[in-house]
């Protein structure tokens, strides 16, 4: 254990966020999505929401300044009535962790699973909300 490290951060994910370099970027993927078919490296989260981990990550993880938008969410697919709240929840968090205030681009279904394959990792949680997928780019820490 360590002074500071948020507790859902695991050893492995720890190592992932360290080695990461300006402009890499890391999936937090919801209970549905195809981590292990998809993920380089692949980091295992089940247990954990993706709202907790985003808020620990985010406190340790700077966010990409150089892009208009260095977040990215799944597009809901035309003619699916869900509704997703989620993403409040992560704009919140954002702001409050980043100061970024609209932080997010929306991805096609099929091209976000694209951008997710060429991804650094993909974190597999147990988020079950309807598209809570989200791309995180990192930035410098200045």
């Amino acid at each position: 254990m360590l002074i500071g490290i948020p507790h859902v951060l695991s050893p492995e994910l720890l190592k992932l966020l360290m080695e990461m370099g300006h402009g890499d970027e890391i999936v937090l993927a919801d209970a549905n999505f195809p981590a292990a078919s998809h993920a380089q490296r692949l980091v295992r989260s089940d247990g954990h929401a993706i709202p907790e981990l985003l808020d620990a990550m985010l406190k340790l993880f700077p966010l990409d300044s150089y892009v208009d938008k260095p977040a990215a969410l799944m597009q809901v697919v035309a003619g699916d009535s869900v509704e997703t709240p989620i993403w409040d929840t992560y704009a919140a968090i954002i702001q409050e962790r980043s100061g970024v205030a609209d932080p997010f681009e929306t991805v096609e279904r099929f091209a976000f699973y694209e951008r997710a394959r060429r991804a650094y990792a993909i974190i597999a949680t147990g988020e079950r909300a309807p598209y809570a997928n989200v791309i995180l780019k990192k930035g410098v820490i200045t």
